[in-house]
């Protein structure tokens, strides 16, 4: 499956406070807590609490957030599909990203234990 440019600009102009409410109710919908969504995220972009706050206040773009994120270098561990796309395929630094943190959340939704989502040995 191609992705577009204009596919790319769609998901770095997306806010991340306008996703964030669907991770949230995602993961409490399978009985896992924001604690665990935050810990999730925290892993792959190193914010704290705080920062992720300020994101979701501020409505950060994908690309402000990911672009000021301290990604964590074990992201390209995670492989498979989301969305229809290969996530180790895409082109797209940020759109990568971006499918990273879906997988994550899809992840944790599904009940994988946290050591296994955060890639721990």
């Amino acid at each position: 499956m191609n992705m577009t440019s204009s596919h790319d600009e769609r998901i770095a102009k997306m806010t991340f406070a306008s996703v964030y409410p669907h991770y949230l109710a995602k993961v409490e919908k399978k009985e896992r807590t924001k604690a665990d969504l935050h810990q999730v995220i925290q892993w792959l972009t190193g914010y704290t609490d705080n920062e992720l706050q300020r994101h979701i206040d501020e409505k950060s773009t994908f690309e402000t957030f990911f672009r000021n994120a301290s990604v964590n270098p074990n992201a390209a561990l995670i492989k498979g599909v989301i969305c229809g796309y290969r996530i180790e395929a895409i082109e797209n630094p940020l759109t990568q990203q971006v499918r990273y943190l879906d997988k994550l959340v899809d992840e944790l939704a599904k009940g994988r234990k946290l050591e296994k989502i955060l890639r721990v040995s």
